[in-house]
């Protein structure tokens, strides 16, 4: 048995070793990533351009080099700036990202940590102090509080609480002054307070990271969704517009912000932490102690400003995934990456260095025999076969296949013959017999006006036709007058 719990134990701690903070701590060059990332990164400064941040890596380790540090036990790594910073992105301790159209690097929240974890052994050890034990029973109290659900309970605690307020306010009025607090017990509470802000950055940037984990989940669960676009266009929409919700660190962080999300309460906290330094006791603070309390409401906006940032383009990137969203193009995609990777791992089998692969300018062109090669001649290859026998035979057609058929021009022209030299087009045709007065008529008698040459007005003109089958359908047109005999050339 006791072999099984080391065993888990054991696991336990290697998967903790594991974590990028850890092993930023343990690393071979640890010293030297701690200096680094605490001298490019500060609260009021938490993403520097990639350039600069190479260009600052680059002095530091020029600087400790001049000094001796690259022999013994003071190692610094070797490689240029830049081939140093993209191994620390590799291993999760530098995050880049786009900020305005430009790249930067930002630290990742197990690298907030690890210098957390490096600057307080750094400052000496924790003490037990009035300040924590305080903190810690008023944690507890306030627990007890919240998880009690007895009516009867919270009244007697709110009374009693408003009892001693009330004690307290009549011992003021009456003159009573107010006692003096040690100056020591001031400068415990201080401490204690810089210790909780310098916590707070690792933990919007594990909200951050949390957020954008989600957002990288989503796009993938989407490319990977067959169902059409329409099922699943409410779902990833909703999880979008309630990225914030979607995980454990995100609900928590909702519900600390209506705490600090009000612009009034970042500048009432900033005029507190202002008067403190003015205080007596801050003497007692050393220089960095005191940009620290100072820098609190900095680090509370700053990181506020983070999370949101990342919740703004979370939303946004699912919205657009989902909006473009087109299964098929994307496993088409997916299929052509596997193809390359496929064809990639092939390739390093036989390859050795320095070879080269001629890459594709263009695709190849289809050899088809069979289809015309020019557009411009549009005549056919060959005349079609004469017709013979029944295809030229029309005695087949009936009276009723032969209604459905074309304008009786024969018949049109013997009516318009009995109208004298010129007619209207929409009398002509009202006046015709039944069997020629259907929409294709119509069009058979204005294809007689304009050739034998008429003449528009601007009145409207409204027939009604009628179908072989008794319907009818009625069409209005501009007047027209015409000839009812073709137009003679003159000699």
């Amino acid at each position: 048995m006791s072999n099984t719990r080391a065993e888990a134990a054991y696991r336990r701690s290697a998967a903790a070793f594991r974590n990028p903070m850890l092993g930023l701590l343990h690393g071979r060059y640890a010293p030297f990533v701690v200096a680094s990332l605490s001298l490019v990164f500060t609260a009021d400064r938490p993403t520097v351009a990639v350039s600069d941040a190479h260009a600052e890596v680059a002095g530091i380790i020029d600087e400790l080099r001049t000094e001796g540090y690259d022999d013994g036990e003071r190692r610094i790594p070797s490689g240029t700036a830049r081939e140093i910073c993209r191994y620390w992105v590799k291993v999760g301790w530098l995050v880049p990202q786009l900020e305005d159209d430009a790249e930067v690097y930002r630290l990742s929240a197990q690298a907030v940590g690890a210098l957390e974890v490096a600057g307080r052994a750094g400052g000496g050890r924790s003490r037990v102090s009035q300040s924590r034990v305080r903190t810690l029973l008023d944690s507890v109290d306030r627990l007890s509080v919240d998880a009690d659900d007895d009516p009867g309970a919270r009244i007697a605690r709110l009374r009693a609480e408003r009892d001693a307020l009330d004690a307290e306010i009549a011992r003021l009025e009456g003159g009573g002054g107010v006692e003096p607090v040690n100056e020591q017990q001031l400068l415990e509470e201080a401490e204690h307070v810089i210790h909780l802000a310098r916590e707070l950055p690792a933990d919007f940037s594990r909200v951050a990271e949390s957020i954008k984990q989600m957002q990288r989940d989503v796009v993938g669960d989407l490319r990977r969704d067959v169902r059409p676009t329409g099922d699943v266009l409410h779902e990833y929409l909703q999880r979008g517009q309630h990225v914030m919700h979607a995980t454990p660190e995100g609900r928590a962080f909702a519900g600390a912000l209506h705490l600090i999300g009000e612009p009034e309460y970042i500048d009432r906290l900033s005029g507190r932490l202002f008067d403190l330094t003015s205080k007596p006791f801050a003497r007692l603070l050393d220089a960095g102690q005191r940009a620290d309390l100072r820098a609190i409401a900095r680090r509370v906006e700053l990181g506020v400003d983070e999370v949101l940032t990342a919740q703004r383009r979370a939303s946004h990137v699912i919205t657009t995934q989902v909006r473009t969203h087109d299964p098929i193009r994307d496993r088409q995609v997916d299929d052509l990456l596997r193809d390359v990777m496929a064809g990639l791992q092939t390739w390093m089998q036989t390859s050795r260095p320095g070879d080269r692969i001629d890459p594709l300018r263009s695709f190849p062109v289809a050899d088809v025999g069979n289809l015309r090669q020019s557009l411009s001649d549009v005549r056919p290859p060959g005349a079609p076969e004469p017709l013979t026998g029944r295809d030229v035979d029309v005695d087949y057609l009936d009276d009723e296949d032969r209604s459905w058929g074309g304008p009786h021009y024969a018949e049109l022209e013997r009516h318009l013959a009995t109208l004298g030299d010129t007619f209207d087009l929409g009398a002509a045709f009202e006046g015709g017999q039944s069997d020629s007065r259907r929409p294709v008529d119509l069009l058979g008698l204005l294809e007689i006006a304009h050739r034998n040459g008429m003449t528009e007005g601007d009145e409207v003109t409204v027939v009604e036709a009628t179908r072989p089958d008794g319907t009818s359908r009625r069409f209005a047109f501009g007047s027209v007058t015409a000839r009812t005999t073709r137009e003679q050339p003159h000699d």
